[in-house]
C-alpha cells in the first residue's frame, strides 16, 4: 500500500539529493563524540550519510503534528508555555497536509539509511495524523518490519464539551531495519503492590510472601521429563517441568510445599520475582512545567533507550526539541546526536546535563 498525495518525490531523487549535499559541505567529525547540530535536519540528515549511513542503531523523534500552531515560550513565567502572542516561538507548525507528510517522509527516508541492521525507530505522533504516517513508514521500512503501536498516556482524562471522547493518548509508531535483527533487551517493569499481594498469596514463617506452582506442565514428552519421580507418575498429558534431579535438589532447600495430601508443588517468592513483560500501553504523562513546548517525560526515553539500544549504541533524536531523548541517552552511557533548528530548543538543550559533546552549526560548514 502507498499513500499518494501532491509533492510526492522519488525515494532515489531523496538519497540524490542528500548524496549532493555531501559532496558539497565539509563536515570533519571528530569519532566517539556525542554530536548538537544547529540547522535544518534534512541537511544534517544528508550530512550524516558519509560517516553515519548504516551506524545508528536507535532513533527517537517527536517532530511536529501538522496542528496548524505556532508553540511559544513565554517569557513572562519561568519554565511555562503558552500561547501568547508575547512570548518566543520555539517552533511553527504550519503546513498544508501534502506539504507535511513530505516533509516527514524525506527525513525517514534518509532516516532508514541511516539505521544500523540492528536498529530500531520511534516515532512519537498525535493520533489525528498517526494513520498517515503508519503508512508511509510502512512503505520505507517495510510493513514487515512494523514491530508495536503503542499507545501512550500523556495526561489526565479531559472534560470538554465538544461532542467527542476525552483524548488523553498519543501514540508511538516502533519499526525495526530488519524485523528478527534489532537490539531486544527484553527489560522487566517490577510488580506494583496490589499485583504482588494478588499472585502472591501465601506467607512463610519469616515473612516472605510467595505462592506455589506445579511440577508439571502441559504436553507430553519422553525422556527424563515423562518418567516418574519419587514413584510419582507424571499426569496424563504432562511432563515434568525440568529433570527430576533439579526436584530434589529444590525439596532439599525448602523449595517445595507438599500438601497434607502428598501433593507437591513448587515454591516461588515474590522478592525473586525478575518483573513483567512491557505491554504497548504506557503511562508516562507529559511534565507539569516543561522547559519547552511538547516536552516529554524522561522516563519515557529511558524505556525505550534501555529496551532498543547497548552500551556502544548511538541514540539519535533529528527533532531534539528539549533535549530530553540527548539527557537520557548520556545517563546512560550512550552516545547521541541532537538536531534541531529552534534557538529555543537549542539554549533549552544547552542548558541540561548532556556531558562532553560537539556542538556544529551547520551555516558555519565550509563549502568545498
Amino acid at each position: 500500500m502507498e499513500l499518494m498525495f501532491e509533492g510526492k518525490r522519488d525515494r532515489e531523487d531523496v538519497i540524490n539529493d542528500a548524496k549532493k549535499i555531501c559532496s558539497e559541505y565539509s563536515l570533519n567529525i571528530e569519532k566517539n563524540r556525542s554530536l548538537l547540530f544547529k540547522g535544518d535536519n534534512i541537511k544534517v540528515l544528508s550530512l550524516l550519510q558519509k560517516e553515519y549511513k548504516g551506524k545508528i542503531d536507535l532513533i527517537y523523534i517527536d517532530p511536529p503534528f501538522n496542528t496548524n500552531q505556532d508553540f511559544v515560550m513565554d517569557t513572562e513565567r519561568a519554565n511555562s508555555i503558552s500561547y501568547s502572542k508575547n512570548g518566543k516561538i520555539a517552533y511553527s507548525d504550519k503546513m498544508t497536509m501534502d506539504q507535511y507528510l513530505e516533509f516527514i517522509r524525506e527525513r525517514l527516508i534518509l532516516m532508514y539509511e541511516l539505521l544500523s541492521d540492528k536498529g530500531s525507530i520511534y516515532f512519537h505522533i498525535d493520533h489525528k495524523i498517526g494513520h498517515y504516517i503508519r503508512i508511509i513508514m510502512d512503505e520505507i521500512f517495510g510493513d514487515q518490519n512494523f514491530k508495536n503501536d503503542i499507545t501512550r498516556i500523556k495526561s489526565n482524562p479531559k472534560n470538554f464539551y465538544r461532542k467527542a471522547y476525552g483524548n488523553e493518548k498519543d501514540i508511538i509508531l516502533f519499526y525495526a531495519k530488519k524485523y528478527d535483527k534489532n537490539i531486544w533487551n527484553d527489560i522487566k517493569i517490577p510488580l506494583d503492590k496490589e499485583e504482588i499481594n494478588k499472585r502472591f498469596k501465601k506467607t512463610d514463617n519469616k515473612g516472605r510472601r510467595y505462592t506455589t506452582i506445579p511440577l508439571h506442565a502441559p504436553g507430553e514428552t519422553k525422556g527424563v521429563t515423562g518418567q516418574p519421580w519419587r514413584n510419582m507418575p507424571v499426569p496424563k498429558g504432562r511432563h515434568w517441568r525440568t529433570d527430576p534431579k533439579e526436584f530434589d535438589r529444590l525439596d532439599s532447600e525448602g523449595r517445595i510445599e507438599w500438601s497434607s495430601s502428598g501433593n507437591p508443588r513448587i515454591i516461588k517468592y515474590a522478592d525473586e520475582h525478575k518483573g513483567k513483560k512491557i505491554q504497548d500501553i504506557w503511562k508516562f504523562k507529559d511534565p507539569q512545567k516543561p522547559t519547552y513546548p511538547t516536552e516529554k517525560n524522561e522516563l519515557l526515553l529511558e524505556r525505550i533507550i534501555k529496551q532498543s539500544s547497548a552500551r556502544d549504541s548511538i541514540v539519535m533524536d533529528c527533532f531534539a526539541g528539549s533535549g530530553t531523548t540527548l539527557k537520557a541517552a548520556y545517563d546512560l552511557n550512550r552516545k547521541w546526536i541532537g538536531v534541531d533548528d529552534s534557538d529555543p530548543a537549542i539554549e533549552t538543550i544547552k542548558n541540561k546535563n548532556i556531558g562532553d559533546y560537539l556542538y556544529i552549526d551547520i551555516d558555519n560548514i565550509p563549502i568545498l
